[in-house]
Parts: C-alpha cells; structure tokens; sequence
C-alpha cells in the first residue's frame, strides 16, 4: 500500500474527522472566550481598580535602547489569559459532567429480560424433576 492510501485510510477514519471537527470549534471558541474576557469582563474590572487597563499592566525589566528593545514583563496580559483558561476549563467540566450524566442514564436502563418460550420452560422442568431422582 502506498504512503498516499496509507495517509488517505488514516485521515478518514471517523475518530479523526471527529477530532478534526472539534480543534476548530475548540478554535472558534477560545476567540469566543478571549473576546468575551477582553472586551466584557476585564474593562468592569479595570474600572473597579481605579481605570486599569489590564493588557498595560508589566514591569519593565530593562529600558529600551538604540540597539535593544524593551524588556517586559506582561503579568496583565498573563492575568487575562489565566482568567481565559478558566472559563474554558469550566466550560469543557460542564461538557463532560452532562456527557456523563447522559452515559450514566444509559447505564441505568435495566436490560430487557429474556421472555422463555412455555415450551423450554415446561422441558426445564422435566429435566430438573429428572435431576432430583
């Protein structure tokens, strides 16, 4: 088999296209979360803490020369991005927890149980009867 069909069997299988699907959503919602946090939960705050604008938020390392830029520390930049971080991870706990609880409610479904024909019980019987002597 050739590296092309090897390639082309592996790329479709299902778990791959599925994967495939969920990076991109999995992409589209990070920008989702990114703005929501930049743009409607971060500025409320800033204003909270005095007008802070949180992206300007660093320490300056070393001052900016004629040969050399700037070295900073963005810890406002960090404090967005860990607050980012965790509204995906409670989005992604929230996900699991409902596929979960739907697994769980498959689960509980009792299975269904065998009907026996009168005929196979009526020969249980004989045979048990036959045991028994």
């Amino acid at each position: 088999m050739s590296m092309l069909q090897e390639f082309k069997t592996f790329a479709m299988r299902g778990n791959v296209v599925d994967m495939a699907v969920g990076i991109i959503i999995g992409a589209a919602f990070g920008k989702i979360v990114s703005s929501f946090v930049n743009d409607v939960i971060m500025p409320p705050i800033g204003v909270l803490l005095g007008g802070v604008n949180f992206r300007d938020l660093a320490v300056v390392i070393q001052q900016a020369t004629e040969t050399q830029a700037e070295v900073v520390i963005k810890y406002g930049a960090f404090i967005q991005t860990i607050i980012d971080f965790i509204i995906i991870a409670f989005a992604v706990f929230v996900g699991v927890k409902a596929m979960n609880s739907l697994k769980k409610k498959e689960e509980a479904k009792p299975a269904p149980v065998a009907v026996v024909p009168e005929d196979v019980k009526l020969l249980t019987e004989i045979r048990d009867l036959l045991k028994k002597d």
